[in-house]
């Protein structure tokens, strides 16, 4: 559980955009997003190749430039 603690003078919409953030970087959402299909390992395992392969062609022509 996220706790976050108004600082003295500090809004409340300081304080929900500090809680908004550690929430995200949680990444819960993106859990739970992830869980609502099954999606086969062999599906997973071609996806993270295909994402791996992307990012090293990405650098790659970055580093001709």
């Amino acid at each position: 559980m996220l706790k976050i603690e108004v600082k003295e003078g500090e809004s409340i919409e300081r304080a929900l955009k500090r809680y908004k953030r550690k929430y995200r970087k949680t990444k819960v959402l993106d859990q739970i997003k992830e869980n609502k299909h099954y999606k086969k390992q062999s599906t997973e395992r071609r996806e993270a190749l295909q994402k791996a392969e992307y990012r090293q062609q990405y650098i790659l022509e970055n580093e001709d430039q």
